[in-house]
């Protein structure tokens, strides 16, 4: 058994899951199996891409309070006494170009270098992590819905083809503006940006092939969550829930016509997601519709698993 601490830095948010990871060779001879026992995991909102598709550079605030953090998980990483750690940063930091002033803010507060991992990485560390548990002769698209970015993987045993692409809750949000509620205008050019990134990635990945859809993320999971009428956050009941297209459909549609006011009235949406989870709403369904599927599953474990696997 190994003590591990693996950290997320995405567009909007830093995670961290400090476990306790058996693993051992299958009894088949195909790869590993293992159990990952969570001894704590938490998410900060920090917005570090704030401005980054603007600006290409991350903003002095929002890297302070990204190290702020940091500083936070340095104490709980201590205090538990994790073994190993690994600090994996996505999509805001492979776009900036002061990238080396984030890396140098984390190493100094964490001892640990910050790797800035390629779409193809982030995909691969998603795609583990949300199927580990699964069965293991499962048909999967796998579908990530960062901040950033959107991560697409297939395969059953392993990762059979993957692609990432720019179009994340947040991006999507900073790039078109959307009015409060937004204008019909302002859906189709963010329902524009989607389908053409889902062009992109359809060349590389069979969208349409596999048959159980997996989506990861926050803005799948707090869908999830307002779907089954949570009045708070809870984590056991939104992993492995089946919401359905009509489901996807009717929420997305009620995020849309919404105020901010309206949002902040829906009991578990973080307020760091107010803002974006419209957008990551349309990025799920317009997945849904261009593959078809009828429903997705929802996992709660996702890329910050599958960084916590590479290291156990």
């Amino acid at each position: 058994m190994t003590r591990v601490a693996a950290i997320d830095c995405g567009t909007n948010s830093i995670r961290l899951l400090v476990a306790d990871a058996t693993v051992s060779d299958s009894a088949s001879g195909a790869g590993t199996t293992g159990h990952i026992t969570d001894l704590d995991r938490r998410m900060t909102i920090v917005r570090l891409g704030q401005g980054v598709d603007r600006t290409g550079r991350l903003a002095p605030e929002a890297l302070e309070r990204t190290f702020a953090a940091c500083r936070e998980y340095a104490a709980v990483i201590k205090e538990l006494g994790a073994e190993r750690v690994r600090f994996v940063a996505t999509s805001a930091s492979r776009d900036a170009e002061n990238r080396e002033e984030f890396t140098r803010g984390v190493l100094d507060i964490l001892g640990v270098e910050p790797e800035v991992i390629s779409g193809d990485q982030e995909a691969e560390f998603s795609f583990t992590g949300a199927t580990k548990e699964l069965p293991g002769d499962g048909d999967y698209l796998v579908v990530d819905i960062g901040g950033g970015s959107t991560e697409f993987v297939v395969g059953s045993s392993g990762v059979e083809a993957a692609r990432s692409v720019d179009i994340g809750c947040v991006r999507m949000t900073e790039r078109h503006h959307p009015g409060d509620p937004a204008t019909p205008e302002q859906i189709a050019a963010i329902r524009a940006d989607i389908e053409a990134a889902l062009d992109l990635a359809e060349a590389t990945v069979p969208l349409r092939e596999p048959r159980t859809l997996v989506g990861l993320a926050g803005s799948v999971t707090t869908i999830a969550a307002i779907s089954l009428g949570l009045t708070g956050y809870d984590s056991a009941a939104i992993h492995h829930s089946r919401i359905s297209h009509e489901e996807v459909a009717a929420i997305t549609g009620r995020l849309l016509a919404s105020t901010h006011e309206e949002r902040t009235a829906i009991p578990v949406l973080h307020p760091g997601r107010i803002d974006v989870i419209a957008a990551g709403a349309l990025v799920l369904l317009a997945v849904m519709e261009r593959t078809g599927a009828r429903e997705v599953v929802v996992s709660e474990h996702d890329i910050l698993d599958g960084i916590a696997w590479s290291i156990a």
